[in-house]
């Protein structure tokens, strides 16, 4: 199994020890999240932690809307609530690259695929480019953040 799922599952039972209600329907939500996927598509299966992590950032992301959306309506409460999930979820999320560090990877990126095609990509090999620099990601930095810089570079 999992090391994230056995920390998460750890985790749950230490916050229903201590009574922590937010957490513990949390941390309930991402279990099931996991096991939702896990018996998704035509075949049960284990996932491994980086599926997780995938799940778990799009739990967040989920997050980080409403508690916009909520917000923009004038419904600071349930945004706060969405916000302490988001806050929540990110403690078993890796450490999100800064932009500096960003800024290295989509670089080094450009430079695998010039390498790759011989000529300094274009917009038409943006798509290429992506590809290298989100493995390379891989959920340490939300995607629309890595394609605008990826954006940003071949324009230049």
């Amino acid at each position: 199994m999992a090391e994230l799922k056995e920390k998460l599952r750890a985790d749950l039972t230490a916050a229903m020890k201590a009574k922590d209600s937010a957490t513990t329907a949390t941390l309930r939500m991402l279990i099931a999240a996991i096991r939702t996927e896990e018996v998704s598509g035509t075949e049960a299966k284990e996932l491994t932690d980086a599926d997780i992590i995938k799940v778990l950032t799009k739990e967040a992301k989920k997050r980080a809307e409403s508690a916009t959306v909520f917000s923009d309506a004038g419904r600071e409460e349930l945004a706060s609530k969405e916000r302490a999930e988001g806050e929540i979820i990110a403690r078993y999320l890796p450490k999100q690259l800064s932009d500096e560090e960003l800024d290295t990877v989509v670089t080094n990126a450009l430079a695998a695929v010039e390498q790759e095609t011989g000529e300094r990509p274009g917009m038409r090999q943006m798509g290429q480019v992506m590809k290298v620099a989100s493995a390379e990601v891989a959920g340490r930095a939300d995607g629309s953040r890595v394609a605008a810089l990826v954006k940003q570079k071949l324009a230049e």
